[in-house]
C-alpha cells in the first residue's frame, strides 16, 4: 500500500508552485516591449459629440503658448493667473460651471478630473493650437504637487522655458522631482501581481486601483484586432511623472486626429470607474500620446516602452535646468535635488498657506 506524502512536503510543493507562478507572472517579458500605442482605436457607443462649449477666444491669432487651466469653483478666483498674461494666452475651463454661465469655458461633464478640460480644449480648438505649444495646469495657485519650494504655480510657470522644454520630444511634465511618480525602478509594474493584489485587498486605495486598471485601459483605448502588443504584461512598467501638469508642442498634439481625441473623451464619459481613478489612469496616457520618439530600434513598429520610460523620467537635475533654468544644482541624485522640492505631510498644504504665501 502506497504511503501518503508527509504534509510538510505537500505544503512545500504548493509553496514552490505558487512562488514559481509569481516569478513567472512578474518575470521579464521579451515579446511585448514595443506597443501599438500610436493611434486611439476606442469605438464610442455614441456617434454624437457633446455640444462645443470650449472654444478659446482669440487663440487663432495668438503667438503665445496657450495656458489651459482646468479649475473648479472651489479653486477660488483665477486672478492669480494675471502675472502670467504676457507669457501665455489663457484658456480657462470651469468644470463645475452651470450651463447658463458663460464666464469661463465649459466641459461636457465633470469626469476624469483635469483630463476632461484638457481634451475639450484640444477637440474644440484643434485647428488653432498655437505654434508655440500649450501648457496644461490645474486651477489652484498653491498645490502640493507643484515642483517649487513654495508650491507656487505662478513662480513655477513664470520660470518655465516652453521652447526648451519641447526641444527633445515635444512634451514634458512640469514635475522634476520623482516623488509619487512611477519613475523609480522600485515601483512595481502596473500589471504585476503585487499591484493587482494591493488593488484587491485595499479597494479604497485609488492609486493601487488605477495602477492595476491601466493595462486594461490601454487595451481599450489602443486596441484593435490586428494590433501588435497593446496590453502591457505583468513585467511591463509604464514609468511616468505624476499629477498631469505638462507642456506639449503643436506638432505632438497634431500627431493624433481630432476624432481620436473625441473618442478618448467619450471613453472618459462612458467608463464606469470612479472620477479619481479615471483621472489617474489618464495621467499615464498623456506622455504616451505626445512624446515623439523619432527613430526607434530597427525592425520595431509602434512605441518602444524602454525608450518611452527614459524620455518620461529624465533626471531631476536635467529637468530643473531644462525647464526652469535652475542649472548646476548641488546635492542631486537621479530622483531629486536638495532644497528644490519637499513632499508635504499627508499630501496637503496648511489651510492658511495661500494667505501666508500669496
Amino acid at each position: 500500500m502506497a504511503r501518503s506524502l508527509p504534509r510538510s512536503l505537500m505544503n512545500f510543493g504548493l509553496f514552490s508552485a505558487l512562488l514559481f507562478l509569481i516569478i513567472y507572472l512578474n518575470g521579464p517579458d521579451s515579446k511585448t516591449k514595443t506597443f501599438a500605442w500610436n493611434e486611439i482605436r476606442y469605438k464610442p457607443s455614441s456617434a454624437t459629440l457633446p455640444e462645443s462649449r470650449g472654444i478659446c477666444h482669440g487663440l487663432s491669432s495668438s503667438s503665445k503658448p496657450a495656458l489651459v487651466v482646468s479649475r473648479v469653483a472651489a479653486d477660488g478666483d483665477p486672478k492669480w493667473l494675471d502675472p502670467l498674461s504676457k507669457l501665455s494666452h489663457f484658456c480657462v475651463y470651469t468644470v463645475d460651471a452651470p450651463v447658463q454661465d458663460y464666464k469661463y469655458l465649459q466641459v461636457p461633464a465633470r469626469r476624469g478630473h483635469e483630463a476632461m478640460a484638457y481634451l475639450t480644449f484640444i477637440i474644440d480648438n484643434y485647428d488653432h493650437i498655437p505654434s508655440a505649444g500649450a501648457v496644461f495646469v490645474h486651477g489652484a495657485r498653491f498645490q502640493w504637487h507643484n515642483d517649487e519650494p513654495q508650491y507656487d504655480n505662478v513662480a513655477l510657470l513664470s520660470r518655465l522655458n516652453v521652447s526648451r522644454a519641447l526641444e527633445s520630444s515635444g512634451y514634458h511634465n512640469l514635475r522634476c522631482d520623482w516623488s509619487l511618480s512611477t519613475c523609480p525602478s522600485s515601483v512595481p509594474p502596473q500589471g504585476s501581481f503585487e499591484t493587482s493584489s494591493q488593488a484587491q485587498l485595499v479597494p479604497w486605495d485609488d492609486r493601487a486601483v488605477s495602477d492595476a486598471g491601466l493595462p486594461k485601459a490601454l487595451a481599450a483605448l489602443f486596441g484593435a484586432e490586428d494590433a501588435i502588443g497593446v496590453r502591457p504584461g505583468p513585467a511591463d512598467a509604464v514609468r511616468s511623472q505624476c499629477c498631469a501638469q505638462f507642456v506639449v508642442s503643436r506638432e505632438s498634439i497634431m500627431r493624433h486626429s481630432r476624432e481620436e481625441y473625441a473618442a478618448l473623451r467619450q471613453w472618459l464619459l462612458e467608463d464606469k470607474r470612479g472620477d479619481l481613478v479615471l483621472g489617474r489612469i489618464m495621467s499615464y496616457v498623456w506622455h504616451i500620446l505626445f512624446i515623439k520618439q523619432g527613430k526607434v530600434r530597427a525592425g520595431n513598429e509602434g512605441i518602444d516602452l524602454e525608450l518611452l520610460n527614459k524620455q518620461a523620467c529624465p533626471s531631476a537635475a536635467q529637468c530643473y535646468c531644462r525647464l526652469y533654468g535652475r542649472c548646476g544644482l548641488e546635492r542631486c541624485i537621479a530622483s531629486s535635488c536638495y532644497g528644490q522640492y519637499q513632499l508635504p505631510q499627508d499630501l496637503k498644504l496648511p489651510k492658511d498657506w495661500a494667505e501666508t504665501h500669496g
